[in-house]
This record gives structure tokens, sequence and C-alpha cells, in this order.
């Protein structure tokens, strides 16, 4: 965000001269989360802002963590939610004009784990935020959808340092239109991994949580979290994944209800569960041949 830069060492804001004054408080609280966020060591390093991470070699969830600030700055001054279009990609968001993409996709993340969740990590700088997300789906999904928003922010960054470069050309040449296919490449590129993520985002999460339906209550709870998540995408003229995912699981819920009204289902469990209990000890009793582990004889059925 360049009309508005909070630097750490001397915890100051500077702001753009050029700023409109009906948009200064927008900026202004925003930078003034990220001084609320600041977590420094003895040496008066910045060690960790919110949900951004400085003490490894390269600095990870900056992407991620501008968002989540930006949400709660938008929040905060009550900016509406209106549909924009960036990069092809459509979309509702409170923040039309900074960080729209990776918001929307932090939007998605957030109704996972719950706002008070990723708020209370993004002001304190915990880790709770990112523990949750990573049990609903796993930790290894989570570093993926981090490093994804982190490409995106990087990539825009990229197409705005190149725009200032066209500026200062006066003709047109053959650098300009290098400089112009490269911007086109990056916003062709921020799509991809747009609509990447967030294909992740939905499938990670939705395939596990199904895992977990195990009555009635759940089994509709599930089907109403899946159905309102279509009001949170961001969707090309071609995008298809959410609704063939939607009618794929319908088609598992269905059965799974048939399954649960029943009562059969409990038993199918059971079964499972029995048949993976004897293929645990098979490797108990291979695990013991294999390697020579002395022990009493174990019967694998």
């Amino acid at each position: 965000m360049a009309e508005a830069n909070y630097f750490y060492k001397n915890t100051s804001i500077y702001f753009n001269v050029h700023i409109p004054d009906d948009d200064l408080e927008e900026f202004a609280v925003h930078e003034c989360i990220h001084y609320l966020q600041e977590v420094k060591d003895k040496k008066n390093y910045l060690i960790r802002m919110g949900l951004c991470d400085y003490t490894e070699f390269k600095v990870y969830g900056l992407g991620l963590n501008e968002a989540a600030v930006q949400l709660m700055a938008s929040k905060i001054n009550g900016i509406p939610k209106e549909y924009v279009k960036y990069f092809g990609i459509t979309f509702e968001t409170i923040s039309p004009s900074y960080y729209p993409l990776e918001c929307c996709l932090v939007n998605q993340l957030a109704y996972i784990t719950g706002e008070d969740v990723l708020f209370e990590s993004t002001l304190n700088s915990t880790d709770t935020f990112k523990n949750t997300f990573s049990q609903l789906t796993s930790p290894k999904v989570f570093m993926a959808i981090q490093n994804a928003i982190d490409d995106i922010f990087y990539h825009q960054e990229n197409i705005i340092k190149i725009n200032n470069k066209i500026i200062q050309v006066d003709d047109r040449n053959r650098k300009v239109d290098n400089m112009l296919k490269k911007i086109d490449d990056l916003k062709n590129e921020i799509s991809l991994i747009f609509i990447k993520t967030q294909n992740l985002i939905i499938s990670s999460y939705f395939d596990n949580a199904f895992n977990k339906i195990f009555d009635l209550e759940g089994l509709e709870n599930y089907r109403r979290k899946l159905y309102s998540f279509k009001d949170l995408l961001g969707v090309t003229d071609d995008y298809t994944f959410f609704n063939d995912y939607y009618v794929s699981k319908m088609e598992e819920l269905e059965n799974k209800y048939n399954l649960l009204e029943s009562g059969q289902y409990e038993t199918s469990i059971r079964l499972v569960s029995k048949k993976e209990n004897k293929f645990i000890r098979f490797l108990k009793i291979l695990k013991k041949f294999i390697f020579g582990t002395t022990g009493e004889k174990e019967d694998i059925y």
C-alpha cells in the first residue's frame, strides 16, 4: 500500500501527500493495526507482525497478513460490499481497491475458521489461525495457501513497478512492448494462482469435513456451509470447479443420508475400523518378521 506505510524502527506512519482526505482514515486504520501487531526482539529488530514471520531467511505470510489487516480495516471503517473484476476474476468484496484478490482468498479462510480466530491471530500475532486451519485441513495445505497468497502479493507489486517504469518512457518502443508483455504474463499467472488456491481451499476443507459427518444434523450443517461458500467465490467466465464439486458432494451426501437414516452408517464404520485394526496387527507382525523383533505371536484374524 504505497499511499501509507508504517515504519517499525521509529514507530511512525508516513502518508502520501496526494491521498484524498476521504481515504485517509482507511489508510490510518490499516497502519495503526500494523503498529499493534509488531513483535520485536531485545535489539529492536522486527521478528513478527501479525501473520507474517520475519525470523527466517525468507519472509513468510506477508500477503496473508496484509489481506487480513485490510479486511479488519474495511470492517472497522464500514466499507460496503461491491462487485469488482480483476484480471478476469469477478467477486464481491469489502476491499475493492486494496489487496482485493488476497482479501477474497483470506475471507474464504475466515469463513472456515471463523473471523474471530483470524482477527485474534492477526492482531495479537499468534499461531491460533494457522493451527486451526491446519487442523481442519493439513499443515501442508496451509503452507501452500500462504505461499500462494504471498505470490499474488509480490506479482502485483511487480506490476506496479513495471508500470512506473513505463510511465517514465516517452516513446513506445520494443522495451516498452516487452514490459507490457511481462505485465500480461504476471496478470495471467495471478489469475491461475488465485483459481488454483481457491479450489484447494474448497476441496481440502470440505473433503476433510465430509469424513467427519456422523449424524443427520452434521450432514445438514455441512450442506449449508458448502452451499453458502458460493457467495465467497471469485469466478472467471469458464469457471466450473465449484459447481462440479457441489454436485459431486450432493451425490455423496445423499448416499450418506440413506446410510444414516437406515442406521447402516454406524455398522459400516465399525466394519471399517475392524478391518483397519486387522491391517495394523498384520503390519506389526510383518515388522517383527523383517527386523527380528522378539515377542509373542499375534493372530492376524
